[in-house]
Parts: C-alpha cells; structure tokens; sequence
C-alpha cells in the first residue's frame, strides 16, 4: 500500500459525494477486485481519487495504480482538479459556479507566477521565453469557452467563489450546505462579501443569513408604530404588569428587543441542527458555558442599573 499524501485545500475542491454514491462507489471497486482508473498524483500527493483512496485504506489488498502529473506550481494543479471535476460529474449549480470560478482564480495566480518566473530567466540569460503554456485567448474567455457559458459568468462565479470560501471561513462547514442545497447565496450576496471590509464580513455575512431579522430591524428603528417585538426577560416580571413604553423610549426599546428576538433565533436554528446538545451530558456543559455570558452580562447590566439608581436617589436627597 502506497502512502500518499493528502493536501487538504486540493481534497475541497472535489465535491463530496453522498452516502449511497460513496456505498454504491465502493461496492462496485470490490466487485472488481481493483481500481479500473488510476490515481492521480503530483509528488506523491493525491491530485484526484481522494473517495477511492479512502476506500483503498479500509480494502489493502485492493490492487490500483498511479498516474503522475506535471505541474508547475499549486494554482495548476487546483485548476487540473476544477477543470477534471467540470468535465466528468453531475454537479448542482452551485458546485459548478463554485469550481468555474475557483479554476479561473487559480490559472490567474499560476499565469502571474509564470510570468514571474519568465521575467527573471529572461533577466539571467538576457533573451527572452516563449509562452507556449499560457498562448492564446485570454484565461476568462478560454475558461467561458471550455464551459459553454459567457465571459460574464465568468467572471460572477469568481466573486462567488471567493464569496463562498470567506462565508466557509466565518462559518465552517457552510460550504458543504451550499453544496447539497441546504442554503443558497446569489451572486449579489457573495459580491457584497467579497467587497466588504475584513472588520465588517461577520456583519455582512449576519445580514445575508437572516435578511429578515435585519428588516425587522431597520422598521422597528423607523416607524416607532411597528408591531410590538418580544420583550427583554425581566428578573421580576409582576411589576410591569400593564406597562406601556412611553412613545419616546419606542426606538430603543424596539431596537433592544430585536437583538433579544435575533439570539433566541440563533439559538432555535443551531439547536434545531444540534438537537444531540439538548441530551448528551457532556454537551450540555457546551450549552451551559455558552449561556453564561449573555446571563451574566444582563445581571451585571441590572445590577449597574440599581447602582446608578441608589446613586441617584441618595444624591437628591442630599440636595432635598
């Protein structure tokens, strides 16, 4: 058995396969005895086969071959594995935008180090080199035409990459979900993404993963008048029996209580995709940890709250 090894970033660009593909995929290899199509390696590092190479570790004595392949550098070899994937599966919309565009992203980084590297063999040798490897139409247009799609889409599916990868990086794991079809993000989204500032992604990626709270938001802080939100929990509930907020406290109050009505959305949506953290002992320490700054942080607020009242009152009757 070969150990070869496994580079992760060239393993995310295959799209995953399912339970049934990868039991079907499987079967079918120890029906045969051995793999029908090599594996694809650079250096002894997989290139292509990671779901056959699994399999291959649980059956050693599966007999397989390897095919060797030149690449120059990194980007080359990830734009191999996207164009590969591009020709041979059935892939989602999604996949396919994702793949189109990260191929284009990678041939631009392996075009501009090989004119880098151009440019310093043509300075030692004083002459110049030919660009056999990179002649022709430009990366965008030859990509488009490779895909029967426009220049455009193109170009779209390169911020929507690049959209993907930094949702994937605030959220791990989001991008196996656009993937299988669980979440979707348009192109204006991931665009929105990609331009916005580092310090500003998480509340753009926030507002993209639940537009309506953001709505809601923005018309409770417009119109004083909007539906009454969920009230912020109290410690003594009985004295606001009957409590109206005075019309010019609305914005706030309203502004307040959305944030509340945001993190118990939060809440319900991880543990609706987590429901083992409601059960599982150990788990449930998770939660408990979580919970305690929110906790801890509103009992100090209330407590901060009682202190500058205290103050208040002894300050004026000290004046009285």
């Amino acid at each position: 058995m070969i150990n070869l090894k496994i580079d992760p970033e060239f393993q995310n660009q295959i799209p995953p396969l399912t339970d049934d593909e990868y039991k079907q995929l499987e079967e079918n290899i120890l029906k045969e005895g051995k793999l029908l199509s090599p594996l694809i390696v650079w250096n002894n590092t997989l290139v292509d086969g990671h779901n056959r190479y699994a399999i291959l570790q649980k059956h050693p004595e599966i007999y397989f071959s390897t095919m060797p392949l030149r690449f120059e550098n990194r980007e080359e070899a990830i734009a191999w594995i996207c164009r590969n994937q591009l020709g041979r599966r059935n892939l989602s919309p999604e996949q396919k935008r994702y793949l189109l565009g990260k191929q284009y992203e990678a041939e631009r980084k392996a075009a501009k180090i090989f004119r880098g590297n151009q440019y310093t063999l043509a300075k030692k040798s004083g002459g110049t080199h030919d660009d056999n490897h990179h002649s022709g139409k430009k990366t965008c247009d030859r990509i488009a035409e490779e895909n029967g799609v426009s220049r455009a889409s193109v170009l779209r599916a390169s911020h929507y990459t690049r959209g993907i990868d930094i949702a994937d990086n605030l959220s791990p794991g989001i991008k196996q979900k656009v993937f299988s079809g669980e979440v979707k993000f348009t192109n204006e989204e991931m665009s929105k993404l990609v331009l916005s500032s580092p310090d500003k992604r998480q509340d753009v990626f926030a507002e993209i993963m639940h537009p309506e709270i953001t709505k809601a938001m923005e018309t409770a802080n417009a119109d004083p008048k909007a539906d009454e939100p969920v009230p912020m929990p109290i410690s003594n509930p009985e004295q606001f029996k009957g409590y109206q907020v005075p019309d010019e406290c609305m914005k706030v109050y309203k502004t307040l209580s959305m944030a509340t009505e945001m993190m118990r959305n939060t809440w319900k949506r991880v543990l609706k995709n987590n429901q083992s953290y409601l059960s599982d002992p150990e788990k449930q320490k998770v939660l408990r940890y979580a919970m305690q700054r929110p906790a801890h942080y509103l009992n100090e607020l209330e407590a901060c709250m009682e202190q500058i009242l205290s103050e208040s009152i002894e300050e004026a009757e000290k004046t009285a």
